[in-house]
């Protein structure tokens, strides 16, 4: 039996990351969601007409990688709160892959975390098998 996960509620993820200890230095907090789309990751980046679409998709993640990019976003200029929720198993379309809320000083500064956390989970942290139709 496949039990998934409680996907997190981003209005309480924001009044937690306004209480927390570094809220008085942060003027925005900007929220990714990434779901599984129908269209192939090959139509989307590469331009393949040929690729079939998704019907759904095998995901999961090394929580060691997604640390260690966490700690390396905190070290990039005004970043000061970070949270990140990463789903598992077989997912659907529609259906939530992660959630990454970055909080910071300035627009700039939060834009360019975000981009740089989501970028490495991405990349160097999760494993994602699309199934086609």
């Amino acid at each position: 039996m496949n039990m998934k996960k409680e996907v997190p509620s981003m209005d309480e993820w924001l009044r937690e990351a306004k209480l927390d200890e570094s809220a008085p230095l942060v003027g925005m907090y900007l929220v990714h969601n990434g779901t599984v789309r129908e269209t192939a990751r090959d139509k989307v980046r590469s331009m393949d007409a040929t690729a079939k679409p998704v019907a759904g998709m095998e995901f999961s993640y090394d929580p060691e990688k997604v640390e260690l990019a966490i700690r390396d976003t905190y070290k990039m200029e005004g970043i000061y709160y970070i949270r990140v929720w990463l789903n598992e198993g077989h997912l659907k379309v529609g259906e939530d892959i992660m959630y990454v809320l970055v909080g910071g000083d300035i627009r700039p500064h939060v834009i360019d975390g975000l981009q740089y956390l989501v970028g490495r989970i991405k990349r160097e942290c999760v494993l994602e098998k699309e199934i086609h139709r």
